[in-house]
C-alpha cells in the first residue's frame, strides 16, 4: 500500500465517491480531444494527454521541462507548447483542462504537482535550445513556483532531472517510491522533495548552473530575521513554521506562495494571507487572538509573523482525553469529560463573540484552528477550570455581514451556503457535538446526520435533551441523490440479508466500462492502480466470493484483462502483483497468476521492506500458498530464500517501513509491523517443521511489543505518536491475532501476558472510522477470530451475546452505516466519500461481518493455515 495522498483533489469530481479530478467538457483544452499529429501517437494517462512521435524511443530518465500555469493562462500555454513540440518533435504531455489544473493547485493538493501544466521530454542535446525558444515565447506568463524544479529565467519554465517512465524502488523507510537508475543499474529514489536537487552522479549543465547559482544567491541574500525551529504544517499554499524573531520572541510564521494553494473561489494563498493580516490588525488586543508582529515579502514568498499561542490543537487534545476510546470508562469519567468539553466550547464561544463585536466573522472554526492550553488545575478529574483556549488561522475571516461564500472550510463544520457570523454560530454547534461524538465529517455525505449524532451523544453522556444541536439550522444542501433511498436492511437484519445488501451495493457501484478502476474506493487506488488487494478490484472480488456473496464473471474477467494489460509494477501482496496473482489463482486463472509472479521477481529481489502489506512477508506467504496449491518446489525455495532475508531483519531489529517517519510513533501490527513477518515465519515453520523459523517468529512478535505502549486504561497498544492504536493494520488487533497463533505452538510468558492486554484494547467503545484496516470492522474481525481460536471460547457458531465487546461493535456499526441506492454502504477513510474497497470500505466490512456472524472464514488471507485442495 502507498501512503495516502490528500483527499481534497479527489472530492470534486463526484459527491459520493473519491474520483480523479477529470473536469467537465467545458474546462477541457481544445487540444484535449484532438487527434495526434501525423507521425505521432496519442494516449491518455489518468488526467494527462500524452503525445510521442511514432519513431521516438523515450529514455528512462533525464532532464525534463515543466510549464507552470494558472487557470487564467492555461489555454494559451497549452496551445504554445503543442505548436512548438509538434513542430520540433519533442514528446510532451499536458493536463486535460483547467478544472484539473485547479484541482492540482488547491490548498491541500500535493505540493510536488502544483502548477505543473505541461511536461516536455527533450533529447539531452536539445534541452538548452528548447528552454531558450520556449522561454522567449512564454516570457511574462505567470504560474506557481514549482518547488521541485529549477526556474529558467523569470518565466513559467522549470527544469529537473528525473524519471521519464514509472519505475519503483523502496525509500529509506520501505515505502515504494518513483525511481531513477544509477550508472551501475541500481534503482534509487527519484527525490521529489520541495527543493531543487539532482542525483549525485548527474552533472548540472553549464547553462543551468548559472540559473542555479543565481537562485541560491538570491535566496541566501534574503533579509529574514527569524530562526526556524520546526515545521508545524505544510500545504500547497506554503508552510507554517515555529521559531523565534531577532528579539527572541516565540513566533509562528505563515508562508504564502503566489498562484498556489487556490481555494474554491480561485483566491491564492497570498490573497488569504493578506486577508489574515487585515483581520489580526482589526482584532488586536482581544484575548485568545495572536498578536501580529509583521508581514513581509522574501524573494517571491509572503510571510506573516505572529505570537506563538500556547497549547495543542483541540483535535490533539480530544485524542488524548476522549473517554470512549479507552477500555471500560466509568460513568464518572464520561460525565467529567462532558463537563470539561462543554466548558471548553463556552470559552471558545466567548472568543468568537469578541470577534463578532469587532464587526468580523472568523469563518473557519474547527478543531484544527483551536488551541487548548491546560493549566495546573486541569487534572485527572477532567474539570478543566484552568483550560485556556485561543483561535489561530484567520485567512477566512471577513466582515461580519459579508454575504461572500468561503472557498475553503472543514467539511464537518462548514455549510457552503452559510456565511458571516451565522457560519461561526453553526460551527460552534457542530463543535459541541463533535467533542462528544467526533463523527461530524459524515455531514459532507449526509447533511442530516449531525442532528442524529446530537441525540446519540446526549444519550451516551446522559445529557438533558436539547443540550446539543438545539441551535442547528436546517442543512443548506441536500444529501446526494444516490444516498437518499432508505436502506433495505437494519441493524437487526440477519447475516444473509446484511451480506446480500452489502454485496449489492458494491456491485451497483461497479464501473466495468472504466480501465483504471472497477470499484470506487480510497484515493490510493489512483496512485498505484485499481487492481490491488487493499484498494482495488482483487480484494473486493475476493471478499465477495469468500463470504459467499456470489461472484460476477464479468467483473472477474475485468480483473484478468486488467492484470494482463497493466502488469502491476509493485510486487507486494496488498499493493501489487502478488495480491492480484493470489486472487486470480483462487478464481482458476493459474497461468495468468504465475505470469504475474514471474514478472514481479525483479521487484521482489530489490525489496527491503519486510512487511506483510507490501514487502517480503506478504510475498513469502503467497509463495507458500502457491507451493501448497501447485506442488512446485521452486515456490517453496523462493519463500525460504525470502525467509532468510526476513530472519536477518528480525535478528537486527531493523526493517524499513516499520518505524513511522519523522518520529510519529511506530507501525507495530499485522500489515505494517513485525507481526506480519512473524506470521510468515510461523507458516513456514508449520510447512517445514524447522524450529529456527518459530524462534524468529517469536522474536519478531517481541519487536512489535517493544513498539507498543501502555495506554492510560492499562491496555497495550501501538504507539502512534500523539495517540495509541488498537487496529488491525497498525495496532493491538493485528499483533493479538498472530500472538494467539504463535502461542498455539509453544508458551511464552511475555506474549501470554501481553495477549490479554492486547485483547482488552479491542473493546474500545468508539472508533473514528468503520473500516477493516484502521477501524471498527478490524476490531470485529479480530475479536471474532480470537474467540474462534480460543480453546475456552464458544467456538464457531457460538452465541456472540457472550462477548459484550463484539456485540457492542456490531451494534455500533450503524453510527457509520449509510444507504447507497437502497443498499448498505459505508464511508471510507476521512468519512468524506463512500468506499467499496477491502481496506477502507464495504468489502472489508463484509469480511468482518462474515468472521463474526458466519464464523467459518478468516477475515484476511494467511490468517488460517493453508491447505492444498
Amino acid at each position: 500500500m502507498s501512503e495516502r495522498p490528500p483527499a481534497e483533489p479527489y472530492c470534486h469530481a463526484d459527491p459520493v465517491f473519491y474520483d480523479l479530478p477529470a473536469g467537465d467538457s467545458a474546462s477541457e483544452f481544445a487540444q484535449t480531444r484532438a487527434e495526434a499529429a501525423e507521425g505521432w501517437r496519442r494516449r491518455e494517462n489518468d488526467v494527462w494527454i500524452v503525445h510521442v512521435p511514432e519513431d521516438h524511443r523515450m529514455a528512462d530518465q533525464g532532464w525534463k521541462i515543466h510549464i507552470s500555469g494558472t487557470p487564467a493562462n492555461a489555454r494559451r500555454l497549452v496551445g504554445t507548447a503543442w505548436e512548438y513540440c509538434v513542430r520540433h518533435r519533442v514528446p510532451f504531455k499536458f493536463l486535460r483542462g483547467t478544472d484539473v489544473l485547479t484541482a492540482h493547485s488547491l490548498k491541500y493538493a500535493p505540493r510536488s504537482s502544483s502548477g505543473k501544466l505541461v511536461t516536455l521530454y527533450p533529447e539531452p542535446d536539445r534541452l538548452h535550445e528548447t528552454l531558450t525558444a520556449l522561454g522567449q515565447r512564454l516570457k511574462g506568463e505567470e504560474g506557481p513556483y514549482i518547488l521541485t524544479d529549477l526556474r529558467w529565467e523569470d518565466g513559467p519554465l522549470y527544469v529537473r532531472y528525473g524519471g521519464f517512465r514509472t519505475r519503483w524502488c523502496p525509500d529509506d523507510d520501505g515505502t515504494p517510491v518513483h525511481a531513477v537508475e544509477r550508472p551501475d543499474g541500481t534503482l534509487v529514489p527519484d527525490r521529489r522533495r520541495p527543493v531543487f536537487e539532482v542525483p549525485d552522479w548527474v552533472e548540472v549543465p553549464g547553462f543551468l548552473a548559472r540559473q542555479r547559482a543565481a537562485h541560491e544567491e538570491e535566496s541566501s541574500a534574503a533579509d529574514f530575521p527569524y530562526r526556524i525551529e520546526s515545521a508545524l504544517h505544510f500545504s500547497n499554499g506554503g508552510g507554517v513554521y515555529a521559531g523565534r524573531d531577532s528579539a527572541g520572541r516565540e513566533t509562528v510564521l505563515k508562508e504564502a506562495r503566489p498562484h498556489a494553494g487556490l481555494d474554491g473561489t480561485g483566491a491564492d494563498a497570498v490573497a488569504r494571507l493578506q486577508r489574515e493580516r487585515r483581520a489580526l490588525e482589526r482584532l488586536a488586543g482581544l484575548p485568545g487572538i495572536p498578536e501580529l508582529y509583521e508581514y513581509r515579502t522574501v524573494w517571491e514568498h509572503h510571510f506573516l509573523a505572529v505570537r506563538k499561542m500556547p497549547g495543542e490543537t483541540l483535535q490533539t487534545w480530544l485524542a488524548a482525553h476522549y473517554p470512549l476510546t479507552h477500555h471500560a470508562p466509568g460513568e464518572s469519567a464520561t460525565a467529567a469529560y462532558a463537563r470539561r468539553a462543554l466548558a471548553l466550547v463556552e470559552k471558545i464561544a466567548g472568543i468568537v463573540a469578541g470577534v463578532h463585536a469587532r464587526g468580523m466573522s472568523f469563518g473557519d472554526l474547527h478543531p484544527g484552528n483551536i488551541l487548548v492550553h491546560s493549566g495546573s488545575g486541569a487534572g485527572e478529574a477532567g474539570e478543566g477550570e484552568e483550560d485556556t483556549v485561543s483561535l489561530v488561522d484567520f485567512e477566512l475571516a471577513d466582515d461580519a455581514d459579508s454575504p461572500a461564500r468561503k472557498g475553503l472550510g472543514n467539511p464537518g463544520f462548514a455549510e457552503p451556503d452559510t456565511t458571516g457570523t451565522e457560519a461561526d454560530l453553526q460551527a460552534l454547534e457542530a463543535l459541541r457535538i463533535w467533542l462528544l461524538l467526533p463523527l461530524t465529517n459524515l455531514r459532507e455525505l449526509d447533511p442530516d446526520r449531525l442532528a442524529q449524532q446530537a441525540r446519540t451523544a446526549e444519550e451516551r453522556f446522559a445529557l438533558p435533551a436539547g443540550t446539543l444541536g438545539a441551535r442547528l439550522a436546517p442543512p443548506s444542501r441536500q444529501t446526494p441523490e444516490p444516498l437518499r433511498t432508505p436502506r433495505t436492511v437494519t441493524a437487526a437484519s440477519g447475516w444473509p440479508e446484511l451480506r446480500d445488501s452489502l454485496a449489492r451495493g458494491i456491485e451497483l457501484a461497479a464501473t466495468p466500462e472504466r480501465e483504471d478502476r472497477l470499484f470506487p474506493g480510497d484515493v490510493r487506488q489512483f496512485t498505484a492502480d485499481g487492481l490491488t488487494f487493499a484498494h482495488g478490484a482483487a480484494g473486493v472480488l475476493w471478499a465477495l466470493r469468500t463470504t459467499g456473496a456470489g461472484h460476477s464473471p464479468e467483473h472477474e474477467d475485468w480483473l484478468l484483462r486488467a492484470a494482463v494489460r497493466e502488469r502491476p509494477e509493485r510486487a507486494g501482496f496488498y499493493d501489487g502483483a502478488h495480491g492480484v496473482a493470489y486472487v486470480l489463482e483462487e478464481f482458476g486463472h493459474r497461468a495468468a497468476a504465475e505470469e504475474l509472479i514471474d514478472a514481479a521477481r525483479p521487484a521482489t529481489g530489490a525489496l527491503r521492506d519486510a512487511s506483510l502489506a507490501r514487502g517480503m512477508a506478504g510475498i513469502g506467504l503467497n509463495l507458500l500458498h502457491f507451493h501448497a496449491r501447485t506442488g512446485t518446489a521452486a515456490y517453496r525455495d523462493e519463500a525460504t530464500a525470502l525467509a532468510g532475508r526476513v530472519t536477518e531483519a528480525v535478528a537486527s531489529g531493523e526493517a524499513p517501513g516499520i518505524r513511522a517517519p519523522r518520529g510519529h510513533g511506530s507501525r507495530a501490527g499485522l500489515l505494517r509491523g513485525w507481526s506480519g513477518p512473524a506470521l510468515f515465519l510461523l507458516r513456514l515453520y508449520e510447512a517445514t517443521g524447522h524450529a529456527p523459523h518459530l524462534d524468529s517468529a517469536f522474536r519478531a512478535l517481541h519487536h512489535d511489543l517493544d513498539l507498543c505502549t501502555e495506554a492510560p486504561d492499562g491496555t497495550l497498544q501501538a504507539d502512534g505518536g500523539f495517540r495509541t492504536l488498537p487496529y488491525l493494520e497498525t495496532g493491538s488487533a493485528g499483533i493479538a491475532l498472530v500472538a494467539a497463533e504463535a502461542l498455539a505452538h509453544r508458551e511464552d510468558a511475555r506474549l501470554r501476558t501481553a495477549l490479554g492486554r492486547l485483547r482488552q484494547a479491542l473493546s474500545v467503545e468508539f472508533t473514528l472510522e468503520p473500516h477493516l484496516f484502521s477501524g471498527r470492522a478490524g476490531l470485529i474481525a479480530a475479536l471474532a477470530r480470537l474467540r474462534r481460536d480460543d480453546a475456552t471460547g464458544a467456538g464457531a457458531g457460538g452465541d456472540d451475546a457472550q462477548d459484550p465487546a463484539l456485540r457492542h461493535h456490531l451494534s455500533a456499526l450503524h453510527w457509520h452505516a449509510m444507504s447507497y441506492r437502497g443498499q448498505l454502504a459505508f464511508p471510507g477513510e476521512q468519512l468524506r466519500r463512500l468506499s467499496m474497497d477491502l481496506a477502507t470500505g464495504s468489502a472489508g466490512i463484509l469480511l468482518a461481518l462474515s468472521a463474526a456472524l458466519d464464523g467459518n472464514r478468516a477475515p484476511l488471507p494467511f490468517l488460517a493455515p493453508d491447505r492444498a485442495p
